[in-house]
């Protein structure tokens, strides 16, 4: 094992995930496939091995240290991109069942190959925006856990991500710096989408001590009709 590798498994073993030995291929293949692939197309401005293993990989496993996954039966991911957060969870807790949603087909059609490189089952990828899918019934109001990583700020993402969690499901926002003023600007979209803010987890990624956020809502009941509004209109004018 090289010390890229034998670093990840042991900064997750402190948070009590442990790594089997096919898991640890998978991703090393994902890393693969990543870089392989992101010559052809923009998937990610990080493909130093090491980085990738703790800016991507590590970064969205991290969500695991705050929720309880093993108990999360259905996972979406929306907004994707390179598959970050939700392929590796998918990796390390194999029977989730894992929905992204992603604008770009060409992102989809790279996430389908990864599925099945890694061999990986239970996983729908669903090509369209947040806006028109969180409208389609099998996907409203649906998912155990909902997460979106560094795709928009809050008060936006909240109305692309909360019509997709079920009630007194997580929506778990995963952000860079300091949120304050995302949260603050934020209060009326957890309002109107009805959810209320549970509590905001920080920490340090490892080596170059960079600092998140993962921002926890619960949602407190079904998403009102006129949510989420037509594609284009929530970024025109978000909740605030």
């Amino acid at each position: 094992m090289d010390t890229t590798v034998a670093e990840f498994t042991s900064l997750l073993k402190e948070h009590g995930l442990e790594l089997s030995m096919k898991q640890l291929e998978q991703f090393e293949l994902y890393y693969q496939e990543l870089v392989s692939w992101n010559e052809k197309m923009n998937l990610t401005g990080i493909t130093e091995r090491s980085q990738v293993y703790t800016k991507h990989f590590y970064d969205s496993l991290s969500l695991a240290f705050y929720l309880n996954m093993q108990e999360t039966k259905s996972l979406a991911d929306i907004g994707s991109g390179a598959g970050f957060p939700g392929i590796p969870l998918k990796i390390c807790f194999p029977d989730l069942k894992l929905t992204i949603v992603d604008s770009l087909s060409k992102r989809i059609t790279f996430l389908q190959h990864v599925c099945d490189t890694l061999g990986l089952k239970d996983v729908k990828l669903i090509h369209g925006r947040a806006e028109d899918v969180a409208r389609q019934f099998v996907h409203r109001d649906a998912y155990d856990v909902v997460t979106a990583r560094a795709v928009a700020r809050l008060s936006l993402l909240n109305e692309f991500c909360l019509p997709f969690t079920r009630k007194d499901g997580i929506f778990a926002a995963m952000k860079g710096s300091d949120p304050t003023e995302e949260l603050q600007e934020a209060k009326r979209s957890f309002k109107e989408l009805r959810a209320e803010l549970y509590k905001v987890e920080s920490f340090s990624l490892p080596v170059e001590e960079s600092s998140r956020h993962i921002i926890l809502a619960r949602k407190t009941g079904a998403t009102p009709s006129k949510y989420p509004r037509k594609p284009g209109v929530p970024a025109k004018s978000p909740l605030i």
